[in-house]
């Protein structure tokens, strides 16, 4: 029959006129010109005031801000005498008349505490060293360490001090032996924390002790030796006050430890507040260079730094 052959040729034609028409984007994209995929809204920038970083300086000093108002509130609400507690405003005052010997005190005192710093990091880190290149001499003089660490500084000080003739070297051996332990605790600990595989990919190239040492046992320690530096950079600064408390030394040379002995004798309660304001401060700074040092050192690579905001 003709006309079923036309009606079943002309029955495809049809269904395919009739199928529903592809999607634009699908039509676009055959031909060349699909269209670009949409994007969400852009993330909007943190305000400062809420980034990880601001809020680390900002709370801190909110809370000293607070606790200064409220001490000044204190003082000029119970009306208590200077002698026995000093205002912050007082403090302050006192800051700006006495600021040259208070500065040159605060100079003596860093310059101890720096060179204290100094004397315990390379003695530190070259008994590390000598420690993991052999155990026997860890478990020997290991011990020693630990009793240098106990062994009140107030109790050896006195010693030292008549031992060594120059008054500013007896302080800094006195600092030295505060800010040691940290050292050598922190670093012979990182050293010994070496990844197993790589230090048995290391034996199977035939890797050298120095090699090995510098290569892999050393990368492995920064993180707690770093560690080890933020503490030993207060307990120097502890210890270098602690050693011109026993020195006792006066003149030039005198550092804030002695302004707070003589403004004490002298009842001059505001003056050895400033100077306790100082030391402080000093420590806070301290440790906030050790923290920078850690995350210029740490910050590309490791996941104590690279993990935090």
């Amino acid at each position: 029959m003709p006309g079923l052959g036309t009606a079943s040729r002309a029955a495809p034609a049809a269904a395919q006129q009739a199928t529903p028409r592809e999607p634009a984007i699908a039509q676009a994209t055959k031909a060349g010109t699909a269209p670009a995929p949409a994007t969400g809204p852009s993330p909007r920038p943190v305000p400062w005031a809420r980034q990880p970083r601001v809020q680390r300086v900002m709370y801190p000093l909110l809370v000293g801000v607070v606790v200064l108002v409220l001490w000044q509130a204190l003082v000029t609400g119970f009306d208590l005498p200077p002698y026995l507690v000093p205002s912050p405003l007082l403090m302050a005052k006192t800051l700006v008349t006495d600021f040259a010997p208070l500065m040159l005190s605060l100079w003596v005192t860093v310059k101890i505490t720096v060179l204290a710093f100094v004397v315990a990091v390379v003695v530190g880190v070259a008994v590390s060293f000598l420690f993991v290149q052999s155990k026997g001499i860890e478990m020997a003089l290991f011990p020693y360490a630990v009793l240098l660490q106990v062994t009140p500084i107030v109790a050896v000080a006195p010693l030292i001090i008549i031992w060594v003739k120059d008054p500013v070297a007896s302080m800094v051996i006195c600092a030295a032996l505060v800010a040691l332990f940290p050292i050598i605790s922190n670093t012979t600990l990182g050293l010994r924390s070496v990844d197993p595989d790589l230090q048995a990919y290391f034996k199977l190239n035939h890797a050298t002790r120095w090699q090995t040492l510098v290569r892999l046992r050393v990368p492995s320690a920064l993180p707690y030796f770093f560690g080890g530096l933020r503490i030993s950079s207060g307990l120097a600064l502890i210890g270098a006050v602690v050693a011109e408390f026993v020195a006792g030394t006066g003149g030039t040379g005198a550092g804030l430890a002695y302004q707070i002995l003589q403004s004490g004798f002298q009842l001059n309660i505001p003056r050895m507040f400033a100077a306790l304001l100082l030391i402080s401060l000093t420590g806070v700074a301290l440790f906030v260079l050790m923290a920078w040092a850690t995350r210029r050192a740490l910050g590309s690579w490791h996941a104590s730094e690279t993990s935090s905001d």
